[in-house]
């Protein structure tokens, strides 16, 4: 194990659990990380997203062919009103993007125009893309898109006449047992939650309280235990989240994303054998002082849950991990 890792790691099976906790939640009280505390998971909740659009599908309120013309209150002038709901799932919408990972990874930029408090509900994301044109066609590419998760939650609330927030803790969290998870304020965490840290290359450090939004949406942001992302992907694969049918929509690998196997369903990284066999579903995400992966082995029912209160680690830590089990998901 890396010695500089902070946070928890856990791998659970039919057959056993382990978990693991490194590092501090909070450096200047010295307030050891444990196996119960909560973390920031960044994108690694787009597959809550996801979900909650696919019940809205089984329920008969929308179909993946939905196109953005069905939603007039969103004023996107320069976005083509023919980009479908399986186009955002898939990140190959073409639509402009709040934050182009392929451009830049520096994060923390976008606030020195817009103050990250300001950003407290899917709406106030609008303004940091609507104006902007499409990048592609749609249907033309995958390529990583945040905005497009932001119109996916905005399209749950349009629907459903919940926030979204609401209606992910509702349907589920609390359908998964998911009971110590959700999207918390930055300036209001609740207990056991981890702060996120910045680390500088001389040694110095800073929480990421002015780094990222202040509260998650519906492109990231959730906090969870790891505990509770094992409830959560036991109940994606009981089926207590969708039914039989539309769970195999949502793990179908939907659009390849390199030459390496890898693919994308929706909201979820799916990666393949050569055989096309699939040995992992797997979830990631990295804000500043946040970083996080998680995946669902099929063969083994096998579940692994890594979580950071860093920028990086988490990566590492899941390697090492599959090192661990390989011989098991080969």
């Amino acid at each position: 194990m890396n010695e500089t890792f902070s946070g928890v790691y856990s791998v659970t099976s039919p057959t056993e659990s382990i978990h693991h906790s490194f590092g501090y939640a909070n450096r200047s009280e010295q307030i050891q990380n444990e196996v119960t505390t909560r973390f920031g998971i960044a994108s690694g909740c787009k597959l809550f997203t996801a979900i909650a659009i696919c019940q809205l599908v089984e329920q008969g309120q929308l179909s993946f062919s939905t196109s953005l013309d069905s939603f007039q209150t969103f004023d996107l002038p320069n976005i083509l009103p023919q980009v479908t709901i399986h186009q955002l799932l898939t990140h190959t919408s073409g639509i402009p993007d709040y934050f182009d990972e392929s451009i830049s990874d520096d994060f923390e930029a976008l606030w020195r125009d817009v103050p990250m408090y300001r950003l407290q509900q899917l709406r106030d994301f609008l303004p940091l893309f609507q104006q902007k044109f499409m990048k592609d066609e749609p249907g033309s590419r995958f390529s990583y898109n945040n905005a497009g998760y932001i119109l996916l939650g905005l399209i749950v609330e349009d629907v459903t006449g919940q926030s979204f927030t609401d209606y992910i803790e509702q349907s589920i969290f609390q359908p998964a047992g998911m009971i110590d998870s959700g999207y918390f304020s930055l300036d209001a965490l609740p207990a056991q939650t981890a702060l996120g840290y910045i680390d500088h290359s001389n040694g110095t450090w800073r929480t990421n309280q002015y780094a990222i939004p202040i509260k998650g949406s519906a492109d990231g942001g959730a906090y969870v235990t790891v505990q509770d992302m094992g409830r959560f992907w036991e109940a994606l694969f009981s089926h207590r989240l969708l039914d039989s049918s539309s769970t195999s929509v949502l793990l179908t690998p939907h659009v390849t994303v390199n030459d390496r196997g890898e693919c994308y369903g929706y909201g979820v990284w799916i990666q393949r054998h050569a055989t096309e066999e699939i040995y992992k579903y797997h979830v990631m995400g990295y804000d500043p002082g946040v970083s996080f992966h998680s995946g669902y082995y099929p063969k083994t029912a096998t579940i692994s849950v890594v979580c950071s209160n860093q920028s990086d680690g988490s990566f590492d830590v899941m390697k090492q991990i599959e090192a661990q089990i390989g011989e098991r998901i080969e």
